[in-house]
């Protein structure tokens, strides 16, 4: 159980859509204006979660043309995320916009982020530890999946947040904001080679 906690923690703190996308919000708009954002992205993954558990995924993705438009989906919104905070110029996050991405754009991004289907895939497909019981490992697995989930991404939110309260010259600024667009990017082509 131990090494299942270690694995979601690193799979959930290195950067993803869901992370990178959750402290540009708080760089752009700040702490508060990425919780609704937040429920968004956790509901999604729980959805996301659920069709990888139950084996749905493997069945849709199973169907090419389908696996084929998901993936479309997926790269041309990350790869619009991406360019989002690369032409942020010199101000950390997204470029301007009358408001932050709310709930319903953190639900969908889930749908589309490959790693809401490579990670729990990883957790629930291996690490096992109650084999004479699955049903209680999963929910065990899923508690324990939250109970890090929620506070990863309030730190990522808090950091994008503090990142954006910064007085950081103009250069940091474009710096900062290109390193979290080709992390996405390097998302996309990681996404890209797995499908080939």
């Amino acid at each position: 159980m131990i090494e299942f906690a270690l694995a979601v923690f690193f799979l959930l703190i290195t950067p993803g859509p869901g992370v990178l996308s959750t402290a540009g919000i708080g760089a752009a708009y700040g702490y508060h204006a990425g919780f609704a954002y937040l429920g968004g992205l956790m509901l999604g993954g729980g959805v996301t979660m659920l069709l990888v558990i139950t084996g749905l995924a493997a069945i849709m993705l199973a169907v090419p043309w389908l696996r084929f438009v998901l993936l479309l989906a997926s790269v041309g919104y990350l790869a619009y995320l991406a360019w989002r905070i690369a032409s942020a110029g010199t101000r950390i996050g997204f470029t301007a916009a009358t408001k932050p991405l709310g709930f319903r754009n953190g639900f969908l991004l889930q749908f589309i982020n490959p790693k809401a289907y490579v990670v729990p895939t990883t957790l629930f497909s291996g690490f096992a530890f109650l084999p004479q019981s699955p049903v209680w490992e999963v929910i065990i697995k899923v508690v324990i999946f939250n109970a890090i989930w929620v506070p990863v991404h309030l730190i990522w939110l808090a950091a994008g947040a503090k990142l954006g309260s910064l007085d950081l010259s103009h250069r940091m600024q474009r710096t900062i904001n290109i390193g979290m667009a080709g992390a996405m990017l390097a998302v996309v082509a990681i996404a890209l080679l797995a499908n080939r």
